[in-house]
């Protein structure tokens, strides 16, 4: 099946840079920092492949995904269309070249007060896909209940062209949240891992300012 994104890269084919050929992978982001947030995506082994630092008072999202927490290598940028909208909608660039490899959207109000979902898109800003949390109920009792995300960790599930392609499992504990991420699913190789890399990253980043 061809993938609906974009396959090409500076800094090497997706579908072959060792970055991005894993089938799990983990975020980690500490809860107490004073002001802004970092963020470490790790692969399978614990090597380190993603980092970035959300910065606090911003109004409009631009984060920037390095190759080490040096800064040393720009690979990925999230970029928001608009300030402070419950509905954004975010690109993803490959920052070697500024192509941009996809695009999401989040859908409103349902996903700041009910069940988070989340509309893919290609390149061309065509819906190809989604995500969505595992439960409107649990996603209720999730928002409206004191540390209930201890005892009932965020679940969502990845669909491309109606292929479950991944899933996250956020698991939190009173000073740190972790994200993992599993592609196992994805056995025809539809989904560019540096878009839902990118949106895990992301998700953490919007979850923290939601807390």
């Amino acid at each position: 099946m061809q993938t609906p994104f974009s396959n090409s890269s500076a800094f090497g084919d997706p579908n072959r840079d060792t970055r991005f050929t894993h089938t799990n992978y983990s975020i980690k982001r500490k809860l107490l920092q004073a002001f802004g947030a970092t963020f470490y995506l790790y692969d399978s082994n614990e090597n380190l492949i993603l980092w970035a630092e959300q910065k606090a008072f911003k109004l409009k999202e631009d984060l920037r995904l390095y190759a080490d927490d040096q800064k040393s290598r720009e690979l990925l940028r999230i970029a928001a269309r608009s300030i402070m909208d419950f509905s954004a909608a975010y690109d993803v660039y490959d920052s070697t070249t500024n192509e941009k490899i996809g695009a999401f959207k989040r859908k409103g109000l349902k996903s700041s007060f009910v069940q988070d979902t989340w509309i893919l898109m290609d390149t061309a800003d065509r819906e190809i896909g989604q995500i969505q949390e595992d439960s409107a109920i649990l996603g209720l009792i999730r928002r409206f209940i004191d540390y209930a995300t201890l005892f009932l960790p965020q679940r969502y599930d990845m669909t491309v062209n109606g292929q479950h392609v991944a899933q996250y499992k956020r698991v939190k504990n009173p000073f740190s949240s972790k994200l993992d991420i599993d592609f196992s699913s994805d056995t025809n190789g539809v989904l560019d891992r540096r878009l839902a890399l990118a949106l895990a990253i992301l998700l953490e980043a919007i979850e923290g300012k939601q807390r």
